[in-house]
C-alpha cells in the first residue's frame, strides 16, 4: 500500500510520487490452500480431493473423493470386487502417508490389511541410467528382435506412474504390499467381536450397540489425533481414511437383510447420518460397503443411498447368464453410478457415459466404458412365401402364359406362339379370358 500523501504537495509532486511508488491498488490475494500430501483441489468446485486408489474410478466420480464426503459401494454377490476396491482405498492411504481406520465385523481388519496390493514403483527415470539394464541390453545376441531406432533409448517397460507427486497411484494386485511400508503408516482398527462387550447396558438410541460403539470409536480418534477442523493447528495436517466393511449385514446386529419389514430399520441410517456429520467437520474421507443385494426393502436402500455423497454399485457376472454372453467376454461385471455429490455447486458432476464395465486384469483393476447392449438372440422371422397372383377362377397366371412348363413366363410372353397372342397357346388363353 502506498504511503498517504500530504495536502501541501502539489499536483506535479503527486504525479511524481505515483510514478515512483506506482498505483495504490493491490489485487486481493487468495488464501493459501492447505497443502497435504496425496490431495489436490477440484477444478469444478475447489474442494480438496483424494484418490480412491483406482484412477479410472476417480475419473468416473469427478476427479476423486472430496475430503469430508462419504462413498457408498454396493457389494457384488460374492463380495470380491467391492472388497478389492476397499483395499485399493486403504493402499492409496498408505502410499500417500495418510492415517487409516478400518472397521469390520466379519474378517479381522489385520487380515484385510495384509492383503493390500503392492504399489507400482516409478522406474521410468532410473531405467535409462541403470547400468545393469544397459549391460543386459548389450549382452543380447544378434538374433534378438530389432525395433525402430527412435525407440531404442526408451525403457522396455514403462509404468503409468510418472512421478511420486502424481495424484493417484497404480497397484499390482498379484503382489501384496511390503509389511514395512504398511507398518510405517498409522492404522487404527475396529473388530466388532473384540470391541462389543458381552453384556452392555441398554442406552436410549436409534442405533444398535454395534453401530454405537463404532461411531464412538471414530469420534474419539478424530478428536484425539487432531483431524477435527475446529482443533488448533499445532502440527501439520493430515487426512484420515475410514473404511467400513459390509455395513448392514447381520454380523453388525442389523436385521435389514433378513426381513422385508425389519424391527430395527433406522439403525443403519442413523449411523450414516451421524457418521457423515463427523466427516463434514473433519479432514476425513469415508468408504462404506453395503450388501445391497441382501436388503429386501428397497426403500431402506434408497435412504441409505441418499445419506451418502457418492454411490456406485458393482454387478458381477459371476454365476449369471452374462458370464457366458459373448457381448461381455472382455469384462467381469458392470459398474452403475447411483449418485454423485453436490458440493459448492448447483449441478453435480455427470459421467461421460453410464455404460461402464470393470475387469480384473492380471495385475490391476480397471473400469472402462463399453458399448455392449443386452440383445436377445433371436432367429430372423421367416418370410411367408410369395404366392403368384391368381385369376378369378383361382388358376395361376402362369397357366395362361404358355403350355410349356419349363420356360420362364417373362420369356414365353415375348415368344411367338406363347399365351400372349401366339399360335401355340392362344386358344387356351382366349377360352379362359372369355370365361372371365
Amino acid at each position: 500500500m502506498a504511503a498517504p500523501l500530504r495536502s501541501g504537495i502539489g499536483v506535479g509532486s503527486r504525479q511524481d510520487t505515483r510514478a515512483v511508488h506506482g498505483t495504490s491498488f493491490q489485487k486481493k490475494s487468495r488464501g493459501k490452500l492447505v497443502s497435504i500430501p496425496g490431495t489436490r483441489p477440484s477444478v469444478q468446485n475447489g474442494q480438496l480431493l483424494v484418490s480412491t486408489g483406482v484412477t479410472s474410478l476417480d475419473y468416473v466420480i469427478g476427479g476423486g473423493l472430496a475430503v469430508g464426503t462419504l462413498l457408498l459401494i454396493e457389494e457384488d454377490k460374492y463380495d470380491s470386487y467391492s472388497r478389492m476396491l476397499l483395499k485399493y482405498f486403504l493402499a492409496e492411504g498408505v502410499v500417500c502417508g495418510h492415517s487409516l481406520f478400518l472397521g469390520s465385523a466379519r474378517d479381522p481388519p489385520e487380515e484385510i490389511l495384509q492383503e493390500l496390493p503392492a504399489p507400482v514403483l516409478d522406474d521410468i527415470g532410473c531405467a535409462a541410467g541403470d547400468e545393469g539394464q544397459a549391460k543386459l541390453c548389450d549382452s543380447e545376441g544378434e538374433d534378438s528382435m530389432k525395433i525402430a531406432w527412435r525407440y531404442q533409448n526408451f525403457p522396455k517397460v514403462q509404468t503409468a506412474l510418472a512421478a511420486s507427486s502424481r495424484f493417484g497411484h497404480y497397484y499390482d494386485v498379484s503382489k501384496t504390499m511390503d509389511p514395512e511400508m504398511r507398518q510405517a503408516s498409522k492404522c487404527n482398527t475396529f473388530f466388532l467381536p473384540d470391541e462389543l462387550p458381552l453384556k452392555s447396558e441398554a442406552e436410549p438410541s436409534t442405533m444398535n450397540a454395534g453401530y454405537r460403539a463404532l461411531l464412538r470409536s471414530i469420534q474419539n480418534l478424530i478428536h484425539r489425533e487432531g483431524f477435527d477442523t475446529a482443533a488448533p493447528q499445532n502440527k501439520s495436517r493430515n487426512i484420515l481414511r475410514i473404511g467400513l466393511h459390509s455395513l448392514g449385514s447381520p454380523l453388525w446386529g442389523d436385521d435389514i437383510c433378513c426381513k422385508e419389514s425389519p424391527s430395527d430399520a433406522v439403525s443403519l441410517t442413523s449411523f450414516l447420518y451421524g457418521f457423515r456429520a463427523l466427516l463434514r467437520s473433519s479432514l476425513c474421507v469415508g468408504m462404506v460397503t453395503v450388501p445391497s443385494h441382501l436388503i429386501q426393502n428397497r426403500a431402506i436402500m434408497g435412504r441409505v443411498t441418499k445419506l451418502c455423497d457418492t454411490a456406485i454399485a458393482l454387478e458381477s457376472f459371476r454365476g449369471s447368464e452374462r458370464e457366458t454372453n459373448p457381448l461381455y467376454k472382455d469384462y467381469h461385471g458392470l459398474l452403475h453410478v447411483r449418485q454423485t455429490p453436490h458440493l459448492n455447486c448447483l449441478v453435480c458432476e455427470v459421467p461421460d457415459t453410464k455404460d461402464l464395465a470393470f475387469k480384473l486384469k492380471r495385475k490391476q483393476f480397471a473400469i472402462e466404458p463399453h458399448a455392449a447392449v443386452d440383445l436377445l438372440v433371436r432367429q430372423p422371422p421367416s418370410e411367408p412365401p410369395i404366392e403368384p397372383p391368381t385369376a378369378r377362377r383361382g388358376r395361376p397366371v402362369r397357366d395362361y402364359m404358355c403350355n410349356c412348363k419349363s420356360c420362364s413366363p417373362s420369356v414365353c410372353a415375348m415368344q411367338p406362339g406363347s399365351g400372349r397372342g401366339g399360335v401355340g397357346g392362344g386358344g387356351e388363353l382366349l377360352s379362359d379370358m372369355a370365361g372371365i
